[in-house]
């Protein structure tokens, strides 16, 4: 028993001077950039941040919801994003060439943003009907694996049907240009970006604290049996979960677009293990810890590669914003597992 004792203690040991090192690193670089002057657009920077974590965050949602229901990890759910995006490719596309992009362009947004939410919550629902659902039983291991081989799936059906190639969006002009708040300029489509995603998680918290299918989903969350002989229909609920991830999901894929004006078929798999991280960061299974952890992973990936690595004289941080995004990962589960705002699970 000692023996055990003193090997557990050591791994820990080992575990928190790995992650107190990485903080001293971080920490003195940040000094070292900070006294030397090299960044002189933070607002800019952070700006940026905010706009992706904001994708990040409507897709960690997704992940929250779902493990708050069957505690399980929908690796899927990158996927999800991805078929919203590209499918929504070919609305922006037709409507690009038949001339509504230029004649009636916030339409032509709200078709485009349309589609890909539909895609989206259809593809979340037939993942629960077909690949989750007959396992609702099972050890919490081999949903996992499904989830790995559905996401695997929904890939390579994107490219077999779509081709690998990369596919540039067609803007949506009515996006373009800069506005002014107080003194800092913002990109109009970044302020989009930003707006969108926080009326939709403020939408969300909404539907899921006042209404009465947000009450049986939290009902759900406890206790599904319970549940159940309260007359709540648990198999309904549970899709109506899948459905409103994928909704947020394919509202992401849109947003991300207009970010960065592109799709491809493996687009899903880095913004969904980043939101994973996200809502690891702030709490797997806690909305508000979820949306928190998203805006705070796309600031740290937006400003940490410049803040923490101009100072040793690194010549191109930004080509480490996924280190910066995995290190957090790894900080989280050393220092606070739970995340943020999470709980710690009884056993």
């Amino acid at each position: 028993m000692a023996g055990r004792r003193f090997r557990f203690d050591a791994v820990k040991l080992f575990l928190w001077a790995l992650g107190g090192g990485i903080l001293l690193v971080a920490a003195w670089g940040a000094v070292l950039t900070i006294s030397q002057g090299r960044i002189a657009n933070w607002d800019s920077l952070i700006i940026a941040g905010i706009a992706l974590g904001s994708v990040y965050a409507l897709i960690a949602l997704g992940y929250t919801l779902v493990y708050g229901i069957l505690f399980m990890i929908n690796f899927a759910h990158g996927e999800v994003f991805m078929w919203g995006a590209f499918t929504a490719w070919f609305t922006a596309t037709g409507l690009d060439n038949s001339g509504m992009m230029e004649s009636n362009p916030l339409l032509a947004f709200a078709l485009t943003l349309a589609t890909a939410m539909l895609v989206s919550m259809l593809v979340a629902i037939m993942l629960e009907r077909i690949a989750y659902r007959p396992l609702r039983g099972a050890p919490r291991l081999v949903p996992l694996i499904t989830a790995i081989g559905a996401s695997l799936f929904l890939q390579y059906t994107a490219r077999g049907f779509f081709g690998s190639g990369v596919r540039g969006y067609p803007s949506f002009n009515l996006f373009e240009g800069t506005m002014q708040i107080g003194p800092i300029g913002i990109a109009t489509v970044r302020f989009v970006v930003i707006a969108s995603a926080v009326t939709l998680m403020f939408a969300l918290y909404f539907f899921i604290n006042r209404t009465r299918t947000g009450r049986a989903m939290r009902a759900v969350s406890e206790d599904k049996d319970v549940a159940a002989m309260m007359g709540i229909n648990v198999d309904r609920i549970i899709v109506t979960t899948f459905a409103i991830g994928g909704l947020l999901a394919g509202a992401a894929g849109i947003l991300y677009t207009l970010l960065f004006n592109q799709v491809h078929f493996f687009m899903g798999f880095l913004p969904g293990i980043k939101a994973f991280t996200a809502a690891v960061l702030g709490g797997i299974g806690n909305i508000i810890g979820a949306a928190l952890g998203g805006l705070l992973l796309g600031i740290l990936e937006q400003v940490g590669p410049n803040l923490f690595l101009l100072g040793y004289g690194i010549p191109s941080p930004n080509q480490l914003q996924d280190v910066i995004a995995f290190t957090v990962l790894v900080l989280v589960l050393i220092f606070r597992p739970e995340g943020l705002l999470g709980r710690k699970e009884t056993t």
